[in-house]
């Protein structure tokens, strides 16, 4: 090799190094031994409950949303609320729960720790979280030292170490920490699983999820609310920042962390631009919004491989003017389904061909033959109920019926994990001009022989 050859390959790794370095990626970090003393979690059981007792941290826009849900499902008691916004906490323990003719939770609102001496009671199952991002962790990891369940809003965690860190102590205290990814109980997403159950695709070799979702006006939450803290992940990081929604369907549909699991990612941003447009046109000179710096690209696009050699195409984009879709695209060697809007083909005989897509009407006789049996018990209940057309109550509804039945959950530490770091994993390719990464191995080596999800038969 040349001199300048070698120095330019010698620049390029240490510059890889580095990124990953600043990131928290190191071989340590992708692949760990189980701790001493710790056991899998994998389809973890618990004895049945007569009465699921939940307690919830944060009741703010998904918060609430969450407290008005459950309490209209049998076998759940509101034992207690925090919230460090008092107004909010004062909005969900007085107006929220007692509008649904329950008594009065307790209230916890003395600062963001006071979830702490929440979580010193000995009548608490199951802890709910729907903090901001930077909170999920610590607030789940103290959940579980104080022997209760976890439920937390996507994503799980933005850091590998923090990824280790969740499952670490969900294997040492045998309790579950389950990330809410309310999409994998859509009504199309069920049915998309019931087919691939079904054989209707044939062998999957591709995926395409997304999550495109113009959320600009966030920014004018200034004091309270999403926008508040959210605003400021697109001003320090740069890669696919909210990547579950569109993921954990595709990543169910290919039974990763049950029989496949990801490999290794790919990730591109383009320029950011957006949200400073957005400032200068919404915010007058001097306003702190204008003088934000945003790293983030305004669209991301990351392509990950599968250990049995699959792909999926993962979008994110929460800045640009174009109407939402999740994209839920799947391909097989029968045919194919999209979303956004809902569309199927298929090939009769192999080798035929399939030319036009089956959209309206011409896709009843996959739902007829294919609906999920959770939506089919379920489906009209969750529709009078709401949350994201009903997904947001069936999850809640799953999450009670699994509890009180004595079943493992739907989705696990592992699946919250593995879906949740190709956020840190994104900014580290983006910061290393798209090269590959590794995915850790939350299963440690237990995706090849666990069984797929089957939630249906449990149904």
């Amino acid at each position: 090799m040349k001199r300048r050859d070698f120095l330019i390959a010698a620049g390029a790794t240490g510059a890889g190094l580095a990124a990953s370095s600043v990131l928290g990626m190191t071989p340590t970090t992708l692949q760990r031994s189980r701790p001493k003393g710790n056991k899998s979690v994998a389809g973890l059981v618990v004895p049945p409950m007569e009465k699921v007792r939940v307690a919830f941290i944060g009741v703010g826009a998904r918060g609430s949303g969450h407290v008005s849900q459950l309490c209209n499902i049998d076998g759940v008691e509101v034992i207690a609320i925090c919230d460090n916004h008092l107004p909010t906490l004062e909005r969900a323990v007085n107006g929220v729960v007692k509008n649904h003719n329950r008594p009065a939770p307790l209230a916890f609102g003395k600062g963001k720790d006071d979830y702490k001496r929440m979580l010193e009671r000995k009548d608490i199952d199951v802890v709910f979280i729907a903090t901001p991002w930077e909170e999920h962790v610590r607030m789940s990891v103290d959940a579980m030292e104080a022997g209760k369940h976890v439920c937390v809003e996507v994503p799980i965690a933005y850091t590998v170490e923090d990824c280790w860190k969740l499952v670490d102590t969900a294997e040492r205290t045998q309790r579950n920490c389950m990330m809410m990814e309310n999409v994998c109980y859509g009504r199309e997403e069920l049915l998309v699983l019931n087919m691939v159950r079904n054989g209707v695709f044939g062998d999957l070799i591709h995926g395409e999820a997304a999550y495109i979702h113009d959320l600009r006006s966030q920014m004018n939450e200034i004091e309270h609310g999403t926008g508040s803290w959210r605003t400021y992940h697109y001003v320090k990081r740069n890669g696919n920042l909210y990547p579950t929604h569109g993921l954990g369907p595709v990543a169910q549909y290919m039974d990763i962390n049950r029989g496949d699991a990801f490999d290794y990612m790919v990730s591109i941003g383009s320029m950011p631009i957006s949200r400073e447009l957005y400032a200068k046109a919404k915010y007058p000179e001097g306003h702190e919004r204008r003088s934000l710096k945003f790293k983030c690209g305004d669209i991301n696009t990351s392509v990950i491989k599968t250990k049995k050699g699959r792909t999926i195409m993962v979008q994110w984009d929460e800045q640009l003017p174009r109407p939402y879709t999740r994209h839920n695209f799947l391909q097989g060697t029968k045919g194919a389904w999209g979303g956004y809007p809902d569309r199927a083909t298929f090939e009769a005989h192999v080798g035929d061909g399939a030319e036009e897509w089956k959209e309206g009407a011409g896709l009843k006789e996959f739902y007829d033959g294919n609906e999920h049996p959770l939506f089919k018990r379920m489906g009209e209940e969750a529709k009078k109920n709401g949350g994201h057309g009903g997904m947001d109550f069936l999850m809640l509804w799953r999450i009670i019926y699994c509890y009180r039945n004595g079943l493992p959950l739907d989705q696990d530490v592992y699946d919250g994990c593995a879906w949740s770091v190709v956020g840190p994993l994104s900014e580290a390719s983006v910061a290393n001009r798209g090269r590959s990464m590794d995915f850790p191995d939350f299963t440690r080596g237990e995706w090849m022989t666990r069984a797929p999800l089957d939630n249906m038969k449990n149904a």
